[in-house]
């Protein structure tokens, strides 16, 4: 048996590398005594697999994995037992039981499913301070706004001319802050809605970055806080592979989206 779950990273956990979190799941699942299963073979490991992964330095309070079960309390005592291993800026926050898997079909994991990310951009204090409340929210709306937005997306290995604007599902410079985005007095708390996955994969950095170079000033990735809001998958795709996905993006013709949080897919 398979369930989604839920969490919040937070506070000063958000130092913690992807890597070092699946092994902190990893632990916290022994840790808890839940009847998990395992692989298969020389090196058994836990069935895990984890969805979008968070970058370092970054806050959320909408990560996912799926873990598989051989058997499964009540989806409750699951949470409160994996909550009572947890330490500060790790919290579980909601559990689904998944439908049984159907024969010769593979099944859609989180990650799979990924399709978009929402985030709270928060400008720190002490940063950028020459620009006023006012005038950067201004100057974020009327960038944004524009039908076109190029950008050249850098990797390690390779870069590419994108338009920004065609992953740029929605935004406002109104955020609202939470109990796990924390706050800064400076009241700078912007939104985005971004185009998320293996695919198609737009960072709220990367919007940073390309809104600075618009203004004609040096962005400091240290000047902004980065909080996940929610993740989710996209309804219109369903059981659409990622190459198809990049083959429609590239040919203009992806269907009107209609995104839901990840841990209501399959409630729908």
């Amino acid at each position: 048996m398979e369930v989604r779950i839920k969490f919040a990273k937070y506070d000063t956990m958000k130092f913690i590398s992807h890597l070092d979190v699946m092994r902190y799941f990893q632990k916290a699942v022994r840790r808890s005594g839940l009847d998990v299963a395992y692989s298969e073979g020389f090196n058994p490991h836990q069935i895990m697999s984890f969805a979008a992964p968070l970058g370092v330095g970054q806050t959320s309070e909408s990560e996912y994995f799926d873990i598989e079960l051989k058997t499964v309390p009540s989806l409750q005592e699951l949470v409160d037992r994996l909550n009572a291993t947890m330490t500060d800026g790790m919290k579980i926050l909601a559990a689904e039981l998944l439908p049984p898997p159907v024969p010769q079909v593979k099944r859609e994991t989180a990650m799979a499913l990924v399709a978009a990310s929402s985030y709270l951009v928060m400008r720190k204090d002490d940063y950028d301070t020459d620009l006023t409340k006012e005038d950067l929210e201004q100057k974020f709306v009327a960038f944004l706004s524009q039908s076109s937005i190029p950008f050249v997306k850098k990797s390690k290995k390779t870069e590419a001319e994108i338009d920004l604007a065609q992953f740029i599902f929605d935004y406002n410079a109104q955020g609202n802050t939470t109990e796990f985005s924390g706050e800064y007095e400076n009241g700078v708390v912007f939104y985005l809605l971004l185009s998320a996955g293996s695919v198609n994969n737009v960072k709220p950095d990367t919007v940073m970055e390309a809104f600075y170079a618009h203004m004609g000033k040096k962005y400091n990735p240290y000047a902004y806080q980065f909080h996940r809001l929610e993740t989710y998958a996209d309804l219109s795709l369903r059981k659409v592979s990622q190459a198809e996905i990049a083959r429609m993006v590239k040919e203009g013709k992806m269907p009107e989206r209609n995104l839901v949080p990840l841990m209501e897919y399959h409630q729908r």
